[in-house]
């Protein structure tokens, strides 16, 4: 089944490019939401239209995409359908445009939902993901799913899809490290390969590939996105949210996912009153920087790390800002030694995920239907019997090992959460109370463990590109809830700088 699944998305990537001139009188590569629903109202593009472009930009350099949806085209000619028997009824910005799953959010579909490993393959879901839920609801389909790992099970091929791993690049310096596990979601948006995608963060993997291939990414409030049907690592930090081109699609990305799920009952209620009246459309504003507080914590902006003409860059960003409206404190400390704080974050932070990693996948693989594997120490067995699809030799899965010793949230891991919870209280919160911050802003994903042990929001926007045409970007983060102001300055900086360009493809 698995192989036939895969036959039939080659049939449909093989017939795009015969089909993509169709759709020549609307230049769909770098196309907005808000311009694709335009095109779909005058008659161009359709659905179908959209979905088969995508197809015919999937690039095998890439591994961005490990599985096409083999009934992408039926959910666009529905989509096509509803729009022509009710044209006011299909208002959502999201309606018949396909979105691109990060593979470890469950579909309950012909896709696979495997989070990159073969020992999942086959496995059967009990329903769509929450999130998943939400957005074909709002009248999306699914495109498919893009590699939850530098390396994927299955990988695009000029003939069709094989099943041998391939690395995730960069489409715009292919030696580069895409950087972190959302790496497909956002070679695919940056390539093209989909309008919008879905990625997931746990710490820094949806800021930092988005930093590095030249997208919008936001990582929401823990609980503002239901984590229910996705593969979990910790369900203290884990969330799920959008990977765009821009700020605005990412913003209608995140209107459509955001809510209360009683799956997820208790991170999700916690952060429904965060969400506000009329949505997040409403802060996207020219003016988003105009009378914000915002901080520069020491320790980040440093030529040492970045060297003078990147920092130079960054200089004239912040400057920008300010020219902008925005009060920028500069000089402001999280801790008095940065890099000490951020090791003992980041060695707490694993002791605590060990153990809620096992029991929260131990949880996930029990709600299945049926699953080849049925437990932690099953995919670990799994692996040592496959050990080269499962790439040990490279990888080895030491933190499997670690996670599967550990027997519950015990003293160890309870010890490391409570250290957790008071280094941010007394840190990054502390911070932007005391100095009534809106957003303190750093460079890449670079404060990724502060806004992750949290459970904070950030966004991550184009800031520019290196002497070999690396991306790099600029993050705003906040306090929980803080997602309307954050989107109010990263959308007016966009519009400021205009950063972004289409990727090269450069070796």
């Amino acid at each position: 089944m698995p192989q036939l699944r895969l036959q039939l998305a080659a049939a449909i990537i093989a017939v795009a490019g015969a089909c993509s001139a169709a759709s020549a009188s609307f230049d769909l590569n770098e196309a907005t939401v808000d311009a694709i629903q335009l095109g779909f109202k005058n008659g161009t593009p359709t659905s179908k239209q959209l979905v088969l472009f995508s197809l015919d930009r999937l690039n095998p350099l890439l591994h961005g995409v490990i599985e096409v949806n083999p009934d992408a085209l039926a959910q666009a000619e529905r989509a096509n359908a509803e729009r022509r028997r009710s044209p006011f009824r299909c208002g959502h910005p999201l309606h018949g445009v396909a979105v691109l799953l990060k593979d470890n959010i469950a579909t309950r579909d012909r896709l696979n939902t495997t989070a990159g490993s073969l020992a999942l393959l086959g496995s059967v879901a009990r329903r769509d993901a929450g999130v998943g839920a939400r957005l074909r609801a709002a009248g999306a389909g699914i495109l498919g799913k893009a590699n939850p790992t530098e390396w994927s099970a299955f990988r695009p091929t000029p003939n069709g899809w094989s099943a041998r791993g391939g690395q995730t690049l960069s489409p715009y310096v292919l030696s580069t490290d895409p950087c972190g596990s959302s790496s497909g979601s956002a070679e695919a948006a940056a390539a093209n390969m989909a309008a919008v995608t879905l990625g997931t963060e746990t710490d820094g993997s949806i800021l930092c590939p988005a930093s590095k291939n030249s997208v919008v990414g936001i990582k929401p409030t823990v609980g503002l996105t239901s984590r229910a049907g996705v593969i979990p690592i910790s369900p203290r930090q884990d969330t799920i949210g959008p990977m765009c081109r821009t700020v605005s699609d990412a913003v209608h990305v995140l209107d459509a996912i955001v809510g209360y799920d009683a799956l997820d009952a208790e991170a999700t209620g916690a952060a429904s009153k965060y969400i506000p009246n009329d949505g997040y459309g409403q802060f996207l504003r020219m003016d988003g920087l105009k009378g914000k507080r915002i901080g520069i914590p020491n320790g980040f902006f440093t030529e040492e790390i970045y060297g003078k003409k990147q920092l130079r860059v960054y200089q004239k960003h912040i400057a920008l800002i300010r020219k902008h409206g925005a009060m920028v404190i500069e000089n402001i400390g999280i801790a008095k030694n940065l890099t000490e704080v951020q090791n003992v974050l980041f060695s707490n932070e694993h002791t605590a995920m060990l153990a809620e990693f096992k029991q929260s996948l131990n949880a996930y693989l029990s709600d299945l239907l049926y699953s080849p594997v049925g437990s932690l120490a099953d995919i670990i067995a799994f692996n040592k019997a496959h050990p080269v699809e499962e790439r040990l030799k490279d990888f080895g899965r030491p933190y499997f090992i670690e996670a599967e010793n550990t027997n519950g949230i015990g003293p160890v891991a309870k010890a490391a959460i409570q250290l957790l919870n008071k280094l941010s209280d007394d840190g990054l919160e502390e911070l932007m109370k005391k100095n009534q911050l809106d957003a303190i802003v750093t460079p890449n994903n670079d404060g990724r463990v502060f806004f992750a042990i949290g459970g904070m929001p950030a966004i991550t926007v184009p800031a520019g590109y290196d002497d070999q045409g690396v991306p790099f970007g600029i993050c705003f983060g906040g306090l929980k809830g803080y997602e309307p102001r954050l989107i109010e300055m990263a959308y007016a900086f966009e519009q400021a700088t205009k950063v972004r360009r289409m990727p090269s493809f450069k070796h």
